[in-house]
């Protein structure tokens, strides 16, 4: 069993970045395919950006490809969200998961563990 914790939300300006990173613990890092999803203010959570379990392959939800950059460390037992060219409607609660294979995926009902979230919020 894996324990997510994510760090690194606050409040950010629009054309801005933030990095957030999320840390496992109780699992073996490497065995896992990780993912990014969000819940936006009245919305359901969506997906943001996957990737599988060495790094090699990543995939992007359309609102983020090409401002946002999802990596992992597995030495460090660490993946990460870089956000970059921030907009207000980034605004949202983040949250890692962590899946059991070593394929990512884009839908929630597949991963099995999660983290507690980090709000981002993005002013104009």
């Amino acid at each position: 069993q894996v324990h997510l914790v994510e760090s690194g939300g606050g409040l950010g300006q629009a054309g801005g970045s933030l990095r957030l990173s999320c840390a496992a613990s109780g699992g073996t890092f490497s065995s896992y395919a990780m993912g990014w999803f969000r819940q936006r203010p009245g919305k359901e959570r969506e997906f943001v950006a996957t990737i599988n379990w060495i790094g090699a392959r990543v995939y992007y939800a359309d609102s983020v490809k090409g401002r946002f950059t999802i990596s992992r460390d597995n030495a460090k037992n660490t993946v990460y969200l870089q956000m970059n060219s921030l907009k207000p409607e980034d605004t949202a609660v983040y949250y890692c998961a962590a899946r059991w294979s070593t394929y990512y995926s884009t839908s929630g009902t597949e991963y099995g563990y999660w983290g507690q979230g980090t709000q981002v919020t993005v002013s104009s």
